[in-house]
């Protein structure tokens, strides 16, 4: 992993937690022992073939869900992310920098997942406080208190390779429709190995975050870009990592 982002992860948990300390930060509202993670772990089955990936937090996970704001402008999004040593080939985007991480996610103010229906109500677009999977390329983003943000790409980019499953903004952000499951304290994705190009020997790490979603003025997020003074979705609060510095000590197990 680019060394530069480690260090800016480290940065940023630290100035994030004294940060949140003043209720008035983006995100403190939301700081409680749903995002408290206390372990982690990813088992390839086999018999199945898929890898669970699952993290434990010292509250109920999944029961903290953002309020919604009424608008795209900063809409709030509460995460539980995996950061992982995938390439973003493995995922289905084209070659870039930057951390593949699998987030779930839950907004009340938008549904991003068009081609699915979590809460089975018949209406494809209304789903966006059910807890749903995320794959995501992280960039270091000095634009927003958490130092990072989903990257983003020109429109008119034809050198980027997306998802046939993303719902069609320029950032690098796909919903794959994996099954995410809420038991007591754990929350569960499962992930068809053949999705990740059957990797099954990647490294990851465990972290809790706020992020929100920025709409231009212009209301044109279609050609939303890196010059605008706020990333299109960017992380502003950090609640915590568990490997406490971002090394993605964890390895999958095999079943």
């Amino acid at each position: 992993m680019n060394r530069s982002l480690v260090l800016t992860f480290t940065t940023l948990v630290v100035s994030s937690g004294l940060a949140l300390a003043q209720t008035t930060q983006p995100g403190a509202a939301y700081n409680n022992a749903d995002f408290k993670v206390t372990s982690t772990q990813a088992v390839y089955q086999s018999d199945l073939d898929l890898v669970v990936m699952s993290m434990k937090v010292s509250g109920q996970a999944g029961r903290t869900v953002p309020k919604p704001s009424g608008s795209m402008a900063n809409a709030p999004v509460l995460a539980y992310v995996f950061p992982t040593t995938l390439k973003p080939e493995d995922v289905g985007f084209s070659p870039t920098e930057g951390i593949v991480a699998l987030a779930l996610t839950s907004h009340p103010d938008m549904d991003d997942t068009p081609l699915w229906d979590e809460n089975n109500d018949g209406n494809f677009d209304n789903d966006g406080l059910v807890w749903h999977p995320h794959w995501v390329i992280l960039q270091e983003d000095k634009r927003v208190p958490g130092g990072l943000s989903v990257k983003a790409f020109r429109k008119d980019d034809k050198t980027v390779v997306l998802p046939k499953t993303a719902p069609g903004v320029p950032i690098y952000f796909d919903s794959p429709g994996y099954n995410v499951v809420t038991s007591g304290p754990t929350i569960r994705v499962a992930i068809p190995a053949y999705r990740i190009h059957n990797r099954t020997d990647f490294r990851f790490d465990a972290v809790t975050c706020y992020l929100q979603m920025y709409h231009p003025t212009h209301g044109d997020t279609a050609s939303h870009h890196e010059a605008e003074d706020k990333p299109l979705l960017g992380v502003y609060a950090v609640y915590g990592v568990l490997s406490g510095k971002l090394s993605l000590p964890y390895t999958v197990t095999k079943k």
